[in-house]
């Protein structure tokens, strides 16, 4: 396997999981109080820069991977 697709998974695992325990650790301080809605824009706020500053170049990497892979193949 590449040893970039191998990184790159790795990074979305971290991503995943770093999202994974914020998500939790807002919704166990919030439990039982009234600020829930409040701090559900600032997840939601998060969630988008993430999908726009993380998925979107993470998208442009996967599609360039595939397009040399592509030319690889049609080299040969």
């Amino acid at each position: 396997m590449d040893k970039k697709i191998i990184s790159i998974g790795s990074f979305t695992i971290a991503s995943a999981i770093i999202w994974g325990a914020v998500i939790l650790g807002c919704s166990f301080a919030l439990k039982g109080t009234e600020c829930y809605d409040k701090i559900q824009n600032i997840l939601v706020g998060g969630v988008l820069t993430h999908i726009v500053l993380i998925w979107g170049p993470l998208a442009m990497i996967f599609n360039k991977i595939k397009e040399n892979k592509s030319e690889d193949s049609n080299n040969k």
